[in-house]
């Protein structure tokens, strides 16, 4: 039976799309988990033949890996790549907020003020509605730098950033760091509508360096380290 929010979608395969995202962002496939196709097309309501067109472009985004035989899986969660991330994320986060200080309009702080009154901390098992609150803050800002390639680049991150958030979240945080997290998003608000562009990108460096993408690396290399015996 087919699902009637497909119908708001200009094709099928975009529909099963954003749903497969959402099921891989939300944790209900989890990384390496093998992703059965006709199950699946019957449950979001339409044919494989979209689906498997949704899965080949989830698969250049780095979320779904298919083989020769048309099997597919959601891709394991890397070391090297969660190192990857963060190293991006250092030198490209507080870039997009240094120029959002110097270039916002009134608009962008308009945007930016709304998307914080939608934020809140984290929990342990965030619904994909949570994650998407703080990708919207955090885009709001990347748009405010009025730098194209930049706000593509970091909006293409942001995706596989959110799977390694949720492995940071399964350990629990303290009420202080969650205030902690919440005085940084209001800082780089503040921040920007002063057109402090250094203060935004210091604030910025420190969000990053103890943000849960962080707390994933180090808990990813520990964990390796571990497993094959290195110091």
């Amino acid at each position: 039976m087919s699902d009637p929010a497909a119908e708001l979608y200009s094709t099928k395969a975009d529909f099963a799309y954003l749903r497969v995202k959402e099921l891989i962002l939300s944790g209900v496939l989890p990384p390496d988990s093998v992703i059965a196709q006709a199950r699946l097309a019957r449950e979001i309501g339409i044919s494989t033949t979209p689906l498997r067109e949704a899965l080949r472009r989830l698969k250049t985004e780095g979320l779904v890996e298919l083989d020769a035989h048309r099997d597919a899986r959601v891709a394991p969660l890397a070391a090297e790549e969660a190192r990857d991330l963060l190293e991006l994320r250092r030198s490209l986060d507080p870039l997009a907020v240094a120029l959002a200080a110097e270039r916002r309009t009134k608009a962008d702080i308009a945007a930016i003020r709304a998307a914080a009154a939608e934020l809140k901390p984290l929990p342990g098992n965030p619904a994909y509605e949570e994650l998407v609150a703080h990708r919207r803050f955090h885009r709001a800002l990347y748009h405010a730098s009025h730098n194209d390639l930049l706000i593509t680049t970091l909006d293409s991150l942001w995706d596989k950033a959110d799977r390694y958030r949720r492995l940071a979240l399964e350990v629990e945080r303290g009420q202080e760091e969650r205030d902690r997290k919440a005085a940084e998003h209001d800082a780089l608000l503040d921040c920007v509508v002063a057109r402090d562009a250094e203060g935004a990108a210091a604030v910025m460096r420190e969000h990053i360096d103890t943000s849960l993408g962080a707390k994933a690396a180090w808990r990813l290399r520990n964990h390796r380290g571990e497993s094959t015996g290195d110091a």
